[in-house]
């Protein structure tokens, strides 16, 4: 297994560090030894016959050990002279000194902040090269960050954090208790973060640069597609700069935090049944289900005209519906003619807009106070106005859902959601992509179908790849001629006349997507089925993918013996 680059320097680091800044306590250790031992042998003693003697190197350094120690075994082999006394007393004072001179230089050096972040990051370096299961590095542990992190934990995967903010690492520790995931604190565009953090392990699935600096997240992008090209990242871009910067070089998914947060909204008023869709399958599994919303068709008010205002605004045109805008800088953000000047948040500037005969209104600057304050103010005035209230930060959840809003977007929430479901069933997004292009009917009566099998829990979504690895048994199968259709793989082991809660939702067959494939639809090897409903169904179907006794009671409705004498009986029979 490979580990990441620069981790072993790291270490070395520390190791240099220490005989940096000991090397002159420990010459004055070793010298004020030296002299020591030195006298020690050269001053003449008295042995207990009165004959004369010296101390050799050894005896020397013997003695001087445990004297500078303050062990004090006493004077041996033999009573000391005043002169070996006299001298006694001189290295006593000697040892002391230089060992409190050392001592003072280690308590430095522990407190040092450099060495601190040298062991800190030796410490890390271990934590990555010791993980052995696949893993995505996430730059930045922000709400979205944070969102996506614990989303992965969730289904069972793992995560490495960098953030060059040091209480998001420090929280990071505190909101995953149960599983540890190595955090370092360090500027993500330095590739020698990224190659510390295990751009280059073995391990590493892909990576995903979502801090909210363009520049970092751009800089994550060219140092993966240079350092190491076959990993897949995903970058948030907020600028269309930026994002065609990162296109460019071929980055796997740009996402655009204003983009996708309006475009969520346009299909909210689009098309419910497709929204509502789009929430369960990007959904957490086992969480409650969302409720369908129906927003009106008629004038919105859009309070906030930054770069999330423009996106919001641009697809309610694309859908057809007329926006009034109220900006308190409308100058500087070149807003439309006609835009009311304020920040909604009184009642003065909602009247200008003519709220009484608006339909819905958009809470969409970037200050929840500002925005729960529009909100609040809007429904005094108008009670059954259709809210949608942008959520900037996750630790305002509580006041959100205290707040008379029929839909809460949280950005964060959306692009990690749209990250999982990139990363954990790629599948998925080509589901989605596909779904937009059918009609509202078709949405409405697929979320239906899922719920009619999944009752008020978010379904599970797994895929399904026909090969020898997740079907061994329907490879065999295929392989001897037989004909294995969905049909199969969706009936119930335990009595084939039964269906399993689940609902297929894409087949891919080489370049061919079939969307909400036929039960008859045949599959062969390299086929891959997307799939959504209960945790128990995608545990059933697994025993008709990998036992080829369950595939036969499910293509045939008959139970194969086991064994050449039953399986000759049976021809017998």
């Amino acid at each position: 297994m490979g580990g990441p680059a620069g981790g072993g320097a790291r270490v070395s680091n520390v190791t240099s560090l220490v005989f940096r800044r000991m090397r002159a306590p420990l010459l004055v250790l070793i010298g004020a030894y030296a002299v020591a031992i030195l006298g020690f042998v050269l001053i003449p003693g008295v042995d207990d016959a009165g004959r004369p003697w010296r101390m050799d190197f050894f005896h020397a350094l013997y003695f001087v050990s445990y004297m500078s120690t303050t062990i004090g075994f006493g004077e041996l082999p033999h009573p000391f002279t005043d002169a070996q006394r006299l001298w006694t007393t001189v290295t006593i004072y000697l040892s002391v000194t230089a060992w409190l001179y050392a001592a003072g230089n280690i308590l430095a050096l522990v407190q040092d902040p450099a060495f601190k972040e040298a062991l800190t990051r030796g410490s890390f370096a271990r934590s990555v090269r010791r993980l052995g299961e696949p893993f995505y590095l996430v730059c930045g542990y922000g709400d979205t960050g944070g969102l996506l992190v614990h989303a992965l934990l969730d289904r069972g995967q793992r995560a490495v954090v960098v953030d060059i903010d040091p209480q998001r690492i420090q929280a990071l520790q505190l909101d995953e208790p149960e599983v540890f995931v190595p955090g370092l604190c360090a500027d993500a565009a330095d590739p020698q973060s990224l190659l510390l953090a295990g751009l280059e392990h073995s391990r590493c699935a892909g990576v995903v640069a979502v801090t909210n600096d363009d520049h970092v997240n751009l800089t994550v992008a060219i140092t993966v597609k240079l350092l190491s090209r076959p990993l897949q990242v995903i970058c948030r871009a907020e600028t269309r700069e930026t994002a065609a910067n990162m296109a460019s070089f071929g980055t796997d998914h740009v996402i655009d935090p204003f983009q996708t947060f309006a475009d969520h909204l346009a299909i909210a008023l689009h098309s419910p049944g497709l929204y509502l869709l789009q929430d369960w399958i990007t959904g957490v599994p086992h969480s409650a289900l969302a409720e369908p919303l129906y927003p009106p068709r008629g004038t919105w008010i859009l309070c906030g005209y930054g770069r999330f205002g423009k996106a919001v605004r641009r697809y309610l045109e694309y859908e057809g519906i007329p926006t009034r805008i109220i900006e308190a800088l409308p100058d500087l953000t070149e807003s439309p003619e006609g835009t009311v000047a304020g920040k909604g948040t009184e009642a003065v500037t909602l009247r200008e807009a003519n709220i009484q005969s608006a339909v819905g209104l958009v809470a969409g600057t970037d200050n929840d106070a500002d925005n729960l304050s529009i909100i609040m103010t809007a429904l005094e005035l108008k009670p059954d106005l259709f809210v949608v209230a942008r959520q900037n930060k996750r630790q305002h959840d509580r006041l959100f859902q205290a707040v008379e809003s029929q839909l809460v977007m949280q950005p964060a929430r959306i692009i990690a959601r749209r990250i999982l479901a990139l990363i954990s069933t790629p599948l998925t997004a080509g589901f989605l992509h596909l779904a937009r292009q059918r009609r509202a009917d078709w949405a409405n009566a697929l979320v239906s179908r899922i719920a009619a099998v999944v009752g008020d829990q978010v379904p599970d979504i797994w895929a399904v790849e026909i090969g020898r690895e997740g079907a061994p048994a329907v490879v065999a199968a295929t392989r001897d001629g037989m004909s294995v259709r969905l049909a199969d793989l969706l009936a119930d082991p335990r009595e084939r006349g039964e269906r399993l809660p689940c609902v297929p939702l894409l087949l891919r067959r080489g370049d061919e997507d079939l969307l909400e494939p036929e039960d008859e639809s045949l599959l062969w090897r390299g086929s891959i089925v997307l799939f959504c409903g209960a945790p128990e169904a995608r545990d059933r179907m697994r025993w008709g993918l990998q036992n080829p006794k369950v595939l036969a009671y499910l293509l045939t409705g008959r139970d194969r013996p086991e064994g050449w004498i039953w399986r000759r009986l049976a021809q017998r029979d």
